[in-house]
């Protein structure tokens, strides 16, 4: 048995990114154990893939180097006698695990000062492969054989009884049709449709007889709030009363979803679920949503995809110029119901 250790990344998104690496792994190997390193925020998402054996949490937070802590974590996984390690993140600590543990191979790109420290460390030909999934699905190859294409879909396993006793605990039923929308983004205001948009969308959706239903995580509050404020509180605001968990299982009740560019749109679509997602600073040319089923919605100004955190012009254009009249014409491209009032 061939024994794979995936040192996972620290996105959400990037993590559901990562299953079809686990899936051509499966295929090369069939009898191999895939364990996963990862942070305890992203675990939930690895425990609804099949591919994945066991979780192994990483402690490590971002910019902690803990060496003495880092070798008492290397002595652990040395004993587990893995085959193969496979590391998703460029940075140099990310490596440090598997090295320390004298994991025999050690995959990986070409990264900040991993020479060495990985054995079998690739060149990246970013022309070849734009997209972050195919990235991860490459290093399942031999070294340099391309990848195999068409790169399967990240899916998501729902378990119908942990769906049903998220929905008793938070008092929620699914018998009327639900729009779950996403109106957070970690990584900054510069990905967030405004709130006003988002709640005047809830507004008419909800006219329509449609249940809303607000996901996010606890930072998401304060914007939750905002958004059923301006909504006229039509919404259930489910920010921060779940857990990562809980909103997966939340998702996979929906009729439809609309989600900025965010961790959960990526598991909305990992979900199969019809998902318009909202693009102003970032790009689907590098991590699109992976499913037939999304639909991606944006200006496309010039002055966009910036990357940035903050709009660097001031204006924020190319997310206030996205009017809620436009978001609702695309659910015309949408297979969900439609409700006579």
């Amino acid at each position: 048995m061939t024994k794979i250790l995936i040192i996972a990344p620290s996105w959400v998104g990037d993590t559901v990114m990562a299953q079809p690496l686990f899936m051509r792994l499966k295929q090369r190997f069939p009898d191999s154990r895939i364990d996963v390193y990862a942070p305890y925020w992203v675990a939930p998402v690895l425990a609804r893939m099949p591919q994945v054996n066991e979780i192994i949490l990483n402690p490590f937070g971002h910019g902690q180097l803990r060496l003495f802590e880092r070798l008492r974590a290397a002595r652990k996984l040395r004993a587990a006698g893995y085959d193969q390690a496979i590391v998703l993140p460029n940075s140099f600590k990310s490596v440090l695990i598997p090295f320390l543990a004298g994991i025999p191979q050690r995959t990986g790109f070409v990264g900040e000062m991993r020479y060495g420290l990985l054995n079998d460390a690739r060149p990246l030909d970013a022309q070849a492969y734009p997209l972050m999934v195919e990235r991860f699905a490459l290093l399942a190859e031999p070294r340099h054989q391309m990848l195999t294409r068409p790169v399967p879909p990240p899916r998501l396993r729902v378990n119908d009884n942990q769906r049903d006793a998220t929905l008793l605990r938070l008092h929620l039923s699914s018998q009327q049709p639900i729009i779950a929308l996403c109106p957070g983004a970690e990584y900054g205001p510069a990905k967030r449709w405004p709130e006003a948009h988002f709640g005047q969308l809830a507004q008419s959706l909800h006219k329509q007889g449609f249940q809303i239903w607000l996901i996010g995580s606890a930072k998401d509050q304060l914007i939750g709030a905002a958004v059923n404020a301006t909504s006229g509180g039509v919404c259930r605001n489910l920010c921060g009363q779940t857990t990562l968990d809980e909103a997966i299982d939340l998702l996979s009740c929906a009729a439809s979803i609309v989600s900025n560019d965010s961790g959960l749109m990526h598991v909305a679509a990992a979900l199969n679920k019809p998902l318009l997602a909202l693009y102003g600073s970032s790009s689907p040319a590098f991590t699109p949503p992976l499913s037939a089923r999304a639909h991606i919605v944006s200006l496309n100004l010039s002055c966009s995809p910036c990357f940035k955190r903050e709009c660097p012009l001031g204006h924020f254009q190319c997310m206030v110029k996205l009017t809620p009249e436009h978001v609702q014409n695309q659910f015309s491209t949408l297979n969900c119901p439609k409700i006579e009032v």
